[in-house]
């Protein structure tokens, strides 16, 4: 079977053009001519464009890609091995990008006192100041929002990264927990809940069991923090959620 330039186009949701391209350039020669002269592409050009495709996600060049589909000495195995590393190193850097957009909504919440090259060192490439205005608009006026400013004031880079450092474990427990299929209601997900809410208590404000249930139900509703709990594991912010409101069962 084989398929036309826009067959490919679409399935592959890339543009005529592109193809056209990696044509001319020799990246990607479709295996055939209709009678008319027109690409015609078979089922081995598809997996050389999907191995395309998944390379430049990586960001590699074009050159580079090149280089290594036509490498004499590489076979499928071989690319499917070092897919495999190049994602698991892009998991943990998206991972390691969502803790600490995590860490720097809530330290925006709280009030932080960083140089910017502390932020950029505690925070990476996330600003915490972009969202100081709905920050202030949403909890300004709450005690928990006063009492943390108070306390954060004088943390240091080092504080924060011990904070996060902490929030970052607490996290990897209760994803190890949704791995391996363990209730949310379960004495371990509720201890890591409980944990998780002492750590809030003792970094930024006297955090209660209710309104930590608010604060796991914002987890869910708010696309951005539950983009974060995703990003560590699919699944994990209605997780985490619910584990915190079992937890504040348990305690009522």
């Amino acid at each position: 079977m084989s398929y036309s330039v826009g067959q490919v186009a679409a399935v592959a949701k890339v543009t005529v053009r592109t193809l056209h391209h990696y044509d001319e350039i020799g990246l990607l020669v479709p295996g055939g001519r209709s009678h008319a002269g027109h690409r015609r592409y078979d089922d081995a050009d598809l997996d050389r464009l999907q191995q395309i495709r998944f390379y430049r996600e990586l960001g590699f060049q074009l050159d580079e890609i090149a280089t290594l589909l036509d490498d004499p000495a590489a076979d499928p195995r071989e690319h499917l091995r070092r897919q495999h590393g190049l994602l698991t190193e892009r998991i943990t850097q998206l991972q390691e990008m969502a803790a600490a957009v995590e860490t720097a909504m809530e330290a925006r919440r709280m009030g932080i006192n960083l140089t910017p090259e502390e932020k950029f060192e505690v925070f990476g490439d996330f600003d915490p100041d972009q969202h100081e205005e709905e920050v202030e608009r949403r909890w300004g006026d709450t005690e928990a929002y006063a009492e943390s400013r108070r306390r954060t004031a004088a943390y240091t880079k080092d504080d924060w990264k011990r904070i996060n450092d902490s929030m970052d474990a607490l996290h990897a427990r209760m994803a190890d927990l949704l791995d391996a299929g363990r209730p949310a209601a379960s004495d371990e997900a509720m201890d890591v809940a409980e944990a998780h809410r002492l750590l809030i208590r003792d970094s930024y404000y006297d955090c209660s069991h209710e309104m930590h249930t608010c604060l796991g139900a914002m987890y869910v509703d708010d696309p951005r923090f539950t983009a974060t709990y995703e990003a560590i594991r699919p699944g994990l912010a209605v997780y985490l959620r619910d584990a915190i409101a079992a937890n504040a069962a348990r305690h009522a």
